[in-house]
């Protein structure tokens, strides 16, 4: 573990506030750890706007899978980015919907683009890409 460093911050008294509403709502222990959170969102988000930056996420569909082809459209799109897909999750909500969970990992530009073309594949219902970090860079 790195060393920690102690600084402080000053914000107005209502911005702290709501911090510290928040932090009971999600049941931090204490502030420096609901900080620090805060501050590695914000790094994953810049980790995804730089194109080359290796990332990880999720990508998460729902669909019918009575419209005739498209699971197979789905399962040629997962076959062409197998490299960077590392688990797909099935599961049958009900007789006629299907939701797929797709574990990716690679550069961001293409995590955004495997993303979509899954998403918008005629059929699909409703589809998420989450954005994640792959941790390397997190302390």
């Amino acid at each position: 573990m790195s060393e920690l460093v102690r600084f402080g911050i000053s914000m107005e008294r209502d911005l702290l506030a709501r911090l510290d509403q928040e932090i009971v709502k999600h049941g931090y222990p204490n502030r420096s750890e609901a900080i620090r959170d805060l501050v590695r969102a914000q790094l994953v988000e810049l980790e995804w706007s730089q194109e080359d930056e290796e990332v990880a996420g999720t990508v998460t569909i729902i669909y019918n899978h009575h419209v005739r082809g498209l699971s197979d459209m789905l399962l040629e799109l997962q076959h062409e980015h197998h490299e960077m897909i590392i688990s797909v999750m099935h599961v049958h909500l009900e007789h006629d919907h299907c939701l797929e969970v797709m574990v990716i990992k690679g550069k961001a530009s293409e995590a955004r683009d495997l993303a979509g073309k899954l998403i918008g594949v005629k059929g699909v219902k409703h589809g998420k890409l989450t954005i994640t970090s792959t941790g390397k860079r997190l302390n």
